[in-house]
This record gives C-alpha cells, structure tokens and sequence, in this order.
C-alpha cells in the first residue's frame, strides 16, 4: 500500500516526497488547496488538527510535521535506500544537530524571504521590503556558518548525504530559482558546491518533475 502524502505540491511536502524517494517507498499524492482554505474542512482537520501541512498516511498510521516525517522514515527503513542517519552515534548526532540548524536557523529567514518574495502577491499582500532585508542579513549570516562548514566536509553531518542535507532542497530551490537570490548560494564557493550536489541528486530531479502549481 502506497504511503499518502497530503499537501500543496511546494515546499514542504516535497520534504518529505524527496526522502520517500531515497528511501525507495511508494506514494501518492493527494493535493490539499490552501488558497481555497481546504486544509480547515472538518475532514482535514480529523488528520492534522492545526490545519497545517503536510500530512501522511500509512495504512492506519497518521503523522505530521514534515521533519518528524522525514524522521520517521529513516529510521524505519534505516536498511532500505539511502542511509540518512550515520552509521555511528557520533554521526547520528551530527545528522540531528544540523537538521536543528536548518529547522530553527536557516528556514525562518528563507521562509519569511520565499513569502515575502512569492507568496504575499499571490494574496494580494505588498511586499515588506524591510521583512525581505532583514531576512537576506540574518540568512547571510547562517550561509557564512555554512560556508565554514561545508569546507571542511562535503556535507553537513560529514561526507555522507544525511537527512541533514536532504531538509535543505525545497526551500533553497525557491531561494535560487523564483525568489532570484541565487547569489547568495554561489558567492560561497563551499556552500555552491554543496547546493550543486545535493541539487542533481536523481532523487530531487524526480521530485521535481511533480512540478509546481503556480
């Protein structure tokens, strides 16, 4: 049986589609419109009561929180696919702290930067220009951390593709493409090598080819 993965085909959700994909387990997508607000229909809110997204089902098993998800998968087929944890306890710290980094440091500027960006004219919002500043200094400086980082391993919890890595595509392929602020990755010559790797993984390219829908 096929794993459900509800969500607008952006963003997040492609989180958790690029780890199925390394993982090599099957799923269908079930598109959840959030401009029409159906992700606070009753229905929804029996599988994710904050009405956020995405969610998945697995057979009876309902989870949410993409990194959570993503969590859940590497380890329950920690011998299936990619190994996105680390061998070692050592490893397998390093893969959680950097997945901490990118949750808590690297996606709330990225985040406000794509809203900003992309998503307020879409709601008829006018961009804060002083929002998108503010952002692209305090990403600068989590791209410097980075920069230091990645020139001294391939990636971020070593030299081993990890969940770590893998949490970083969806936004920052925003970042480069949409948003234009691609600079920021290739003027760090370590964190452009990086985002080239991770970026032609066939796992990405396939996640990709869902498209976007705007």
């Amino acid at each position: 049986m096929a794993v459900k993965v509800y969500g607008p085909l952006y963003a997040s959700p492609k989180r958790v589609m690029v780890c199925l994909i390394e993982k090599q387990i099957d799923f269908e997508t079930v598109h959840v419109d959030l401009f029409t607000g159906e992700n606070h229909t009753p229905e929804f809110l029996k599988l994710q009561p904050f009405g956020s997204l995405p969610v998945i089902q697995d057979g009876d098993y309902t989870l949410f929180e993409s990194r959570a998800i993503i969590r859940y998968y590497a380890e329950k087929y920690k011998t299936q696919g990619t190994d996105l944890l680390g061998k070692t306890i050592e490893e397998q710290g390093l893969v959680q702290q950097w997945l901490e980094v990118e949750a808590h440091n690297f996606h709330p500027a990225v985040n406000n930067l794509v809203h900003q960006i992309m998503f307020s004219p879409k709601f008829g919002i006018t961009k804060d220009e002083k929002v998108i500043k503010e952002s692209e200094e305090k990403l600068a400086k989590v791209l410097d951390v980075y920069e230091d980082r990645l020139s001294k391993s391939k990636y971020l919890a070593g030299d081993f593709f990890s969940l770590a890595d893998l949490s970083h595509l969806p936004f920052t392929d925003y970042l480069v493409g949409p948003c234009g602020k691609g600079y920021m990755i290739k003027d760090r010559k370590h964190v452009s090598a990086w985002w080239d790797d991770i970026s032609s993984r066939s796992s990405w390219k396939k996640c990709l080819e869902y498209g976007y829908p705007f």
